[in-house]
């Protein structure tokens, strides 16, 4: 039976209301700074076959709750939890990542589900904060809890929350954010229930169909089919795993394409580096790597014909059947095995964004934005007149340059996350935000030019520990069609750089930490860029005037570009620097070792990474 597609459209609409309300419901009653004020969480809606219906932003999975709960053992009222990481068949990364999944019911039984995850202050583990970037095991990470009936039928599993609690060195923020989670949960619960009720389960189920269908059809029309049939490699490298030295840990992708195929695009990450003795392991196969696709899929949205169309298209549960995952065996930095560390597995998961982005890059002759920015952790923690406390804040950093436009500054790559306010964290920590802006020169040069990073200053008021959780220290964002890398990761206390995993360094009161986030890559030529545009940076601050002369060739005099004198500069730059290569990954790439020999990707022009 075919879908009304009017009613369609209302369920369509309905669903993403009722994951929006969630999702302001968690924000104003939360108690933790990274629920409340960051916004580092997420709400998904799933049907009775689990597959997500809502295309905003990636989800858990609801997948290991019905494994463990059969959906006719459940209950209106009932609320279920987890947070292993292991037996969340890929849903969660790390601990601190909490998961509440609620089943929706009409008629008594269960046809939908309402879930919110995001990440917490503090599950117990090693240090504040349960990220401990030294970590060799899973077992110094935090509480692990499998999935558990968290409310039966109503009523809150007391001993399991005062467990959970126990274990947090901020036991009130965690007790008020798994509240707030539940609670909007039960209300999202209850509002796809009328949803049903109005409608009836049969049209609605249908309009579920209809809507992944079309999510379906829409990729392999609009997108896969501007990937040239044939086989792409490339490979990205996290640079430190807290553990060993620096080196270089491979992630590879082998992307075959196959316009005509019932299964078109064909993911395989055969050649990724074996699993890291630190924290920086994804548990990723698991669910034939679903969670996976549907975290990959946005990058595709960048073949669209434009960014206004690449904006209206929805991830959810219908680019699953466009591709299939091929994963190494067990032991790898995607495959790992427990009890494995993963508090760092941002440094896989996200540099995969890029991976897929670069291998794309190759297929369609760069029609793909640079390498952007990844998520960060920067944070101090200690006691003042109030007692113990953390701030831990994630901060965002520059997108790459795309062939049409430059990148975007200061991002936050977790959609509608965002740094904390100077504001409120001087109101509520022992510190002062003395400087919070954009870090010049960060971005990429190119074409068109990288995201700028942030530069933020802290003054400490009081004695304190800093701590960070970040890659891209030494690598840079890699530029791509000839733009060039963008700036590395920065932090220094006092003139003292700091190494980008740090537990717990001391900073004295009076000392100021200096934060500079990632610019990200540039795209096309710097060389091409237009003077006046590069002259208009200057004044807004965002590239040096050093910086236009050394990466653009541009010679300004008193603010106004010198026609003649650029013109003879860029011809001598680009003779001395000779053909730009297809990607750039900048100066950090050749003092780290022990990954393959990457001259074995084959890039375009026959030029090596």
């Amino acid at each position: 039976m075919s879908a009304d597609p009017i009613l369609v459209e209302i369920v369509e609409g309905t669903l993403a209301s009722v994951e929006r309300e969630v999702e302001t419901a968690i924000a104003r009653t939360a108690r933790s700074p990274m629920i409340r004020d960051a916004h580092d969480f997420r709400a998904g809606i799933h049907d009775r076959r689990l597959r997500k219906l809502t295309g905003r932003s990636y989800s858990a999975l609801v997948q290991p709750i019905v494994r463990d709960f059969p959906i006719e053992t459940m209950r209106p009222g009932d609320v279920f939890f987890h947070n292993d990481v292991y037996l969340s068949e890929g849903g969660i990364g790390h601990l601190p990542d909490l998961c509440v999944t609620v089943p929706v019911f009409h008629d008594g039984d269960v046809v939908a589900f309402v879930q919110a995850f995001g990440h917490h202050d503090d599950i117990g583990g090693a240090v504040p904060g349960s990220m401990p970037s030294h970590a060799r095991s899973a077992f110094e990470e935090g509480l692990m809890v499998p999935p558990i009936r968290l409310w039966d039928q109503g009523v809150p599993n007391e001993a399991a929350l005062r467990i959970m609690t126990r274990n947090s060195r901020m036991p009130d923020s965690l007790a008020g954010d798994l509240d707030a989670e539940c609670s909007a949960c039960l209300m999202g619960a209850r509002r796809l229930a009328d949803l049903f009720g109005r409608y009836g389960r049969a049209a609605v189920e249908d309009c579920f169909d209809a809507i992944i269908d079309k999510t379906t059809r829409t990729f392999r029309r609009e997108l896969l089919a501007k990937i040239p049939d044939g086989t792409y490699v490339w490979e990205d490298y996290a640079e430190h795993d807290g553990v060993d030295p620096p080196r270089l840990h491979a992630q590879r992708i082998t992307l075959t394409a196959d316009a005509s195929a019932e299964v078109p695009l064909v993911i395989d990450f055969t050649g990724t580096s074996p699993q890291a003795k630190g924290p920086i392991n994804h548990a990723g196969d698991y669910a034939d790597g679903v969670f996976l696709k549907k975290w990959l899929a946005p990058v595709l949205r960048n073949l669209a014909d434009t960014p206004e169309r690449a904006a209206e298209l929805d991830v959810n549960e219908g680019v699953v059947p466009l591709i299939e995952m091929r994963f190494p065996d067990k032991g790898t930095l995607l495959t790992p095995v427990f009890p494995a560390p993963t508090n760092a597995r941002t440094f896989v998961i996200l540099r995969l964004l890029g991976v897929l982005a670069g291998v794309l890059a190759k297929a369609t002759g760069g029609r793909m934005p640079a390498d952007q920015e990844t998520i960060r952790y920067t944070g101090v923690y200690g006691e003042d007149d109030r007692g113990p406390y953390l701030m831990r804040e994630v901060l965002g950093g520059g997108s790459g340059g795309r062939h049409y436009a430059d990148g975007e500054d200061t991002i936050h790559i977790v959609p509608d996350s965002r740094n904390i306010p100077a504001e409120f964290a001087e109101a509520r920590w022992p510190f002062v935000v003395e400087r919070l802006g954009l870090a010049v020169d960060s971005g990429g040069p190119g074409r068109f030019r990288g995201g700028l990073g942030y530069d933020k200053h802290i003054r400490m008021l009081r004695d304190a520990r800093y701590m960070s959780i970040a890659d891209r220290s030494i690598l840079s964002c890699w530029g791509v069609n000839g733009g060039r890398a963008g700036r590395p990761f920065r932090v220094d206390i006092d003139g003292e750089e700091m190494d980008g995993l740090v537990d717990d360094h001391p900073v004295r009161a009076g000392q100021v930490i200096r934060i500079r986030t990632t610019g990200g890559g540039g795209w096309g030529d710097p060389f091409d860029r237009d003077p006046e545009r590069v002259a208009a940076d200057v004044r807004d601050g965002k590239v040096s005037p050093e910086g236009a002369r050394d990466d653009y060739g541009v010679v300004l005099a008193d603010g106004a570009v010198d026609r003649a004198a650029t013109e003879a500069l860029r011809a001598e730059l680009r003779a001395a620097r000779g053909p730009a290569p297809f990607f750039d990954r900048g100066p950090g790439f050749p003092r780290l070792s022990g990954g393959r020999p990457h001259a074995d990707v084959d890039l375009p022009g026959g030029h090596t990474a």
